[in-house]
């Protein structure tokens, strides 16, 4: 799962055509500032960034030194005197505009290694959720939809609902699965569960969930890839 951070505007659609030759790769958001993606950052799980360096108020190079950012970073830009300094910050790549899909491909495989080496087994059959005083184990394959209630999250699962004070990035980091995606600031959908999408509705039994606009690109792409 990726976010794209490019202030310019050919520069975004050209990463964005890059992936969409590469199947494996889901798009969560793209922004135009650092500021809205740090902002995302913070709330969701994010494995690989593509970052330009300059972005205006905040660059990406600031980003980079005042965020603890625990994804994998691509860094892009037109300026070739600022590979050290993305060596020094330890990101996985640089790409220097304009770069072309072989040398793309190039970086997204870097990481792809990456993963590789850290994490040999990231799909799961179920993952243990804290319920007030308890571990709970729930089986992905069980869960309909998760759904932010103020402070909690209710997972929604073939049998019962279930209450937990764990955040959306949390749960997103135990699930680590291609089928339960984020579609909206308080959804989270098991893809194979919709009954059917209408418009910017999913509907799964007899609920309806929203898909924002935040998430609606890297949504649609999923589940038609």
């Amino acid at each position: 799962m990726y976010i794209i951070v490019e202030d310019e505007p050919l520069a975004s659609e050209r990463a964005k055509d890059y992936i969409k030759k590469l199947p494996f790769l889901d798009l969560l958001a793209t922004f135009d500032n650092a500021t809205d993606a740090l902002v995302f950052l913070k709330m969701d799980r994010v494995d690989l960034l593509f970052l330009d360096i300059h972005l205006g108020t905040l660059s990406g190079i600031q980003l980079l030194e005042t965020a603890s950012l625990s994804c994998q970073v691509i860094l892009t830009t037109a300026y070739h005197e600022y590979a050290l300094k993305g060596f020094d910050l330890k990101v996985a790549d640089y790409l220097l505009k304009p770069y072309t899909f072989e040398r793309f491909v190039q970086a997204v495989e870097r990481v792809e290694q990456h993963f590789a080496k850290t994490e040999p087994n990231p799909e799961k059959r179920f993952i243990f959720v804290k319920i007030e005083y308890r571990l709970e184990k729930v089986f992905l394959d069980d869960i309909l939809f998760i759904e932010g209630k103020g402070n909690y999250r209710r997972i929604h699962t073939r049998d019962k609902k279930l209450m937990t004070l764990q955040t959306f990035s949390e749960l997103d980091r135990e699930i680590r699965s291609r089928t339960i995606c984020r579609v909206h600031k308080s959804y989270m959908v098991a893809i194979d569960k919709i009954d059917s999408i209408e418009k910017d509705r999913i509907k799964i039994q007899d609920v309806y969930i929203p898909v924002s606009e935040t998430y609606r690109q890297a949504f649609f792409d999923r589940i038609q890839s």
